[in-house]
């Protein structure tokens, strides 16, 4: 696999609700995570006493975070609505050379920062709120 450029790992937002997604704008640095809750069933006559997990099982989340600059009004004024509105929108994060991770997700945090020689940043966090799709390049 070439090494790709990050700042094509992209986060987009359902503006519409009807499957219009469009890039949060400004953002320099995108992260998405993936968790899986094991369910530990290790019992006295587990082989040779190793831990045994439950195939299947568990509560899977993915969370989303990103920072960057103001650029564009329009997405910035939908997350800020969306957080404080308490939705769950679906959004999109374009892996590069990988595919497509979609489905809802309530913000759960947006900071805003600035100095006084510097322009104004933001970060936002996103938690998984319903089941995720994958599609594959």
């Amino acid at each position: 696999m070439v090494a790709q450029s990050g700042k094509d790992l992209l986060i987009k937002l359902d503006l519409t609700g009807n499957g219009q997604f469009e890039t949060i704008a400004g953002l320099r640095a995108t992260r998405i995570t993936f968790n899986a809750e094991p369910v530990d069933v290790t019992s006295l006559e587990s082989q040779g006493g190793w831990r045994e997990l439950l195939a299947g099982a568990g509560v899977k989340t993915a969370s989303i975070s990103g920072s960057g600059i103001f650029k564009d009004e329009g997405t910035d004024e939908r997350a800020r609505q969306v957080f404080f509105d308490g939705e769950v929108p679906d959004f999109q994060v374009i892996i590069p050379d990988f595919g497509t991770v979609e489905g809802p997700f309530q913000i759960s945090s947006i900071e805003y920062a600035g100095s006084h020689d510097g322009e104004a940043t933001y970060e936002m966090s996103l938690v998984s709120a319903g089941e995720i799709t994958f599609s594959a390049l």
